[in-house]
């Protein structure tokens, strides 16, 4: 059966004029037009389908104390997950469970120690049986201190880099014999930073590193059934954005420089780069959490999570559009928006 045949069968002329031109043209676009509706509606159907059984589960989230991963213990408890939140803080352990219902459990963890966490992992382990582990969010993370690259030293860095990305790095193999058990789920917090290298310091840097670490994870461990799922959230309002924080360690960092650094950067440099700070949290920085736990959730509950989550309308419209975008493009944004050195070229 030749084309023509086929147009005739569905009603169409088999003509060679402008007139049966069009009508077949018209039949493409309505073809094209009801395959992308159709595979619309069949994502949303796919992307709604969650797992059963949520109430055996358990689900271990670092980083508790405040922020994402308090509000993430939250939600899940009340979706009825067993939840093992690892504080920082005795007080964070005791505000959380104060707040949550029996079934949530909560450790003291350190990522930044092997000790901290093999202990975690042992009480874990006894936690969840035979059942395994679900899911484990690696949501810890600091941001300072975060300046420019040449007033940091070698510690600045590694500061940062130890609970960033070998705390991350460290939770996931320790407990990944538990996640196989259950076949479950690898949720890693990484930023819009670690895919637009905005600002000097360790976090970038670390946020990168998570990105690699994830995507090199999740194709070795799919074999076992095991889901990796990284979330990159755009700027919230939370303890890493909180701009005391950001103005203590900048002007510690002005600080520790020699004179002759100091010299070339100008004395209006460090109020400058503090107020274009100010100006950017301010502006960008989102109240509703819920944004990212949201995905967070969704990666644990669904039946078939997305491998990549952008979370905040800053992410999805900005930061990620511009990480596709060449290098330049991002060079002469930021060289408008930062301030410029004294003695610069």
């Amino acid at each position: 059966m030749d084309i023509d045949s086929v147009y005739q069968y569905l009603g169409f002329q088999a003509q060679t004029n402008d007139s049966g031109t069009s009508s077949r043209d018209n039949l493409w676009l309505y073809g094209v037009g009801t395959f992308v509706v159709l595979w619309t509606l069949g994502w949303l159907y796919r992307d709604s389908l969650e797992v059963e059984n949520i109430k055996e589960k358990y689900v271990f989230v670092t980083g508790c104390d405040s922020g994402f991963g308090n509000l993430l213990c939250k939600r899940l408890d009340r979706r009825g997950f067993r939840v093992i939140a690892g504080c920082l803080t005795e007080k964070g352990a005791d505000d959380l469970k104060r707040a949550t219902g029996p079934y949530l459990k909560t450790v003291l963890l350190d990522v930044t120690s092997t000790a901290s966490i093999q202990k975690a992992m042992e009480y874990t382990k006894q936690e969840v049986g035979d059942n395994g582990l679900w899911g484990i969010v690696n949501n810890a993370g600091r941001s300072l201190p975060m300046g420019p690259s040449e007033w940091m030293r070698l510690e600045d860095y590694t500061s940062t880099l130890k609970v960033n990305m070998m705390g991350v790095i460290e939770m996931t193999l320790t407990f990944l014999p538990l996640i196989k058990q259950a076949q479950g789920r690898i949720v890693n917090v990484a930023s819009v930073l670690g895919r637009v290298a905005a600002n000097g310091g360790g976090y970038c840097i670390s946020k990168f590193a998570v990105e690699s670490f994830s995507d090199c994870l999740r194709r070795d461990i799919h074999y076992f059934g095991i889901k990796v799922c990284i979330i990159e959230p755009g700027f919230f309002k939370t303890a890493v954005t909180s701009l005391d924080p950001i103005e203590r360690e900048l002007h510690r960092l002005w600080n520790q420089l020699t004179p002759e650094v100091k010299a070339s950067y100008g004395d209006k440099y460090l109020d400058k780069y503090i107020q274009i700070q100010r100006l950017i949290m301010n502006a960008s920085c989102d109240s509703d959490l819920s944004k990212v736990t949201n995905c967070m959730e969704h990666a644990l509950v669904s039946s078939y999570p997305r491998t990549r989550y952008s979370a905040g309308w800053d992410a999805k419209f900005g930061w990620i559009p511009l990480s596709y975008m060449p290098s330049c493009v991002i060079d002469i944004g930021l060289k408008l928006v930062m301030p410029r050195p004294a003695k610069s070229v």
